[in-house]
């Protein structure tokens, strides 16, 4: 598997497990405050992938170290919108 392709699976399991996370801390009560959780709780599982890719990308060429920040963006991003739809569903439905 090339490293490109490991970054990017990676990003897609933190989407998964802050998706699942997030269901899990958001309840029916406290809806003014879930936007700000979920932009802040994304950001720093989005930071702690960047920085677990660019240890990996350490042994990457220098034109793909550019791709290095936006490879597998939108996994994370849709699972964890996704994630967070099914897990919420599933507890408070």
């Amino acid at each position: 598997m090339d490293l490109l392709d490991k970054i990017y699976y990676m990003r897609a399991f933190l989407g998964v497990m802050c998706g699942i996370i997030l269901g899990f801390i958001l309840n029916p009560s406290n809806y003014s405050a879930s936007v700000p959780i979920i932009i802040a709780l994304a950001l720093f599982f989005y930071i702690i992938s960047y920085v677990i890719a660019k240890r990996i990308g350490l042994r990457l060429k220098t034109e793909d170290r550019k791709k290095i920040s936006t490879n597998g963006v939108f996994p994370f991003i849709f699972l964890l919108i996704m994630f967070i739809i099914v897990t919420y569903t599933g507890l408070h439905a």
